[in-house]
């Protein structure tokens, strides 16, 4: 071959600082690119082995990367398809052109032949990120074909000449520029490459390592082992989304589980296997973790795949926001390797999947609810958060789930919302036919206002997770105009569900009023509204509630529910006192000051049930009831 030198055929004066500042966010993308494209050339001479067009050995496909520190090299080898000299000159040097899209239109014919498109072009010139020159070594898989060598310093000039390679294949040799000398790390390598080549389908080897194998016994008969130099394949070639669901076993799940996620502590209480090839190519496996009572979006547990090539862990336009709880593997040859945010918003394949998710996961769980009540149930506390929350984000989601969504109460009964809607429609119906939930955020700290609805018959949900507060909206909004949820300590229980029955008030006007100032005088603070009631007699002599309206704007302020303005505004609590108490009978009769210290213990009392009562409220309690006794 006559040495030639030539211009490289682009469009742009220089296209590598285009290169390092617009197309690559990351300049360790070097090594996934080229990695890459030794995969593609592997496959691609094995496809051809298969259609007849390669009469010789494939041999034992591997792709090799070394780095020598000394010469500041990068070497990234395969022993795949090859080039010729015309080869590279137009699928390195003429980027408008596509190795992948001529093999492909060459080999239509072949049903798998999406996974050996080749990503020579830009992926390629990402090298000169790292290297201030790279060269080709490359020897063609066709008969009587000559080694080609190429090189080029990182503008549009290149030579090429009589490669020196003697085996088919390619070398990719990059000589690392001053800046980039990091990449000269066998650490840094290799964790580059556990990261994009973990699970590529031609094994990656990345030199040796050790491994202790048993070498006999010892004088005591006890095991001996010795140290061997082994390969350092660096990937698992077919992980189990690449499998049919029919070939793997809860077993293989569980280890799959924990190759992506070697430290992780707990394992998925279940999983979806993906698996689509129409309207778009979509593979994968998400799990669903443990997700304890709190709102712990662990962004980045997704990773997603283009040909078992990593591409980002930042999934969010591709998977449901509600869906990031979710941890797993998606894999679309749809989505190119370069994938920009842009492109993933435009893109309408990556609407369909995002859609085609969200109505696998519903599916799932509903498959789960119907075929495992129990087991469902027994789940519920860890993913009870993670469907509140894709029902409150996701319409199409909402739909589905409302079938299979639970509500439990204060005894831990279990049921679905339309379950539940039955349960209580009859009984805690208000004069006006509303139909009243009662809810607790706080069973322990609300006991004394649950015992009371219990005792009257009624029913309690708790509803104690970070979403609650926007789930009793949503549970209202979809349950109808005549659905209300209250939370318990919101009023007086006769408050909360008004009947028609009217309870007489024991007290005259006159001591009604006498009543209401000696509360107010005792109790003297702003926030704090003061009203005398006609309630039952077993009820509390006084209670503290807050408005039911104004304390959901709040919390709902507080979890970036959009209510900033009520999230500004001070607590204001109502005091009830129940006029047909026989203790207010008894402050009214006493004298000023005793009548003053009964009316402000019952307070007293009543915010300590609440958990109000704290500092020196508490101490001044504390000594009064002391004196009381």
């Amino acid at each position: 071959m006559n040495p030639e030198k030539g211009s490289i055929s682009i469009h742009t004066e220089n296209i590598f600082p285009v290169i390092k500042k617009f197309l690559y966010s990351d300049n360790e993308i070097f090594l996934r690119e080229l990695v890459s494209n030794a995969v593609d050339a592997s496959q691609k001479i094995k496809r051809l082995a298969s259609l007849g067009q390669y009469q010789g050995e494939t041999g034992e496909l591997i792709v090799d990367v070394k780095f020598d520190e000394a010469a500041k090299t990068i070497t990234i080898s395969d022993n795949g398809i090859g080039m010729t000299a015309e080869e590279i000159k137009k699928y390195i040097n003429q980027i408008a052109f596509s190795g992948a899209t001529e093999f492909m239109e060459k080999f239509k014919e072949a049903n798998d032949a999406n996974e050996i498109i080749g990503r020579f072009g830009l992926g390629f010139y990402s090298a000169f990120m790292v290297a201030d020159t790279v060269e080709i070594e490359s020897l063609s898989y066709q008969d009587g074909a000559e080694p080609a060598h190429w090189t080029c310093d990182g503008s549009t000039s290149y030579e090429i000449s009589t490669g020196t390679r003697t085996t088919r294949g390619t070398d990719v040799i990059l000589h690392i520029n001053e800046e980039s000398t990091e990449f000269l790390s066998q650490a840094r390598l290799q964790t580059i490459l556990d990261k994009y080549a973990k699970f590529l389908p031609v094994p990656i080897r990345f030199g040796t390592k050790t491994n202790s194998e048993p070498d006999g016994e010892d004088e005591e008969g006890k095991p001996k082992y010795k140290s061997v130099a082994v390969d350092n394949i660096i990937n698992n070639t077919n992980p189990a989304w690449t499998k049919s669901p029919s070939e793997l076993k809860d077993e293989d799940y569980l280890a799959f589980y924990r190759e992506l996620y070697p430290y992780s502590m707990d394992e998925p209480l279940f999983w979806i296997h993906l698996n689509v090839d129409y309207p778009f190519n979509l593979t994968g496996i998400l799990y669903f973790p443990k997700v304890k009572n709190e709102l712990e979006i662990q962004r980045n547990k997704i990773k997603l795949y283009s040909r078992q090539v990593f591409i980002t862990d930042e999934v969010k336009d591709i998977v449901p926001e509600f869906l990031m709880l979710l941890h797993g593997v998606i894999d679309s040859p749809d989505i190119p390797l370069n994938v920009s945010r842009s492109f993933l918003q435009a893109d309408s394949n990556v609407k369909k999947i995002n859609s085609y998710i969200t109505k696998k996961v519903a599916d799932k769980l509903n498959e789960i609810f119907k075929t495992d009540r129990k087991g469902f149930e027994e789940k519920w506390t860890d993913i009870g958060l993670f469907i509140k929350y894709g029902m409150l984000s996701d319409e199409k989601f909402a739909e589905k789930a409302n079938d299979f969504c639970l509500v439990k109460n204060t005894k831990n009964e279990s049921s679905t919302i339309k379950e539940y809607y039955e349960k209580v429609k009859d009984i805690q119906v208000d004069k006006d036919g509303n139909i009243i939930y009662l809810y607790t955020h706080d069973a322990a700290q609300q006991d004394g206002f649950i015992q009371t609805a219990l005792n009257k018959g009624y029913d309690v949900l708790t509803l104690d997770g970070p979403l609650d507060t926007h789930f009793a909206a949503y549970m209202e909004e979809k349950g109808g105009e005549k659905v209300q949820l209250k939370r318990v300590d919101a009023d007086v229980i006769d408050k909360l569900i008004q009947k028609d029955e009217k309870v007489d008030l024991a007290l005259s006007e006159e001591e009604s009023k006498k009543a209401l100032e000696v509360f107010e005088k005792a109790i003297s603070r702003q926030d704090m509204k003061v009203e005398v009631d006609a309630l039952n007699e077993g009820d509390l002599p006084v209670s503290v509630t807050i408005d039911e309206f104004m304390r959901r704007m709040k919390e709902m302020a507080k979890t970036g529910g959009g209510m900033n303005f009520y999230g500004s505004l001070p607590d204001n609590y109502k005091v009830t006192v129940n006029g047909n108490h026989p203790l207010i009978k008894r402050i009214l009769s006493a004298s000023d000051e005793e009548g003053s210290k009964l009316a402000k213990q019952a307070f007293d009392l009543a915010l300590l049930s609440r958990g109000l009562l704290s500092g020196a409220d508490l101490t001044s309690f504390v000594k009064r009831s002391v004196e009381m006794i």
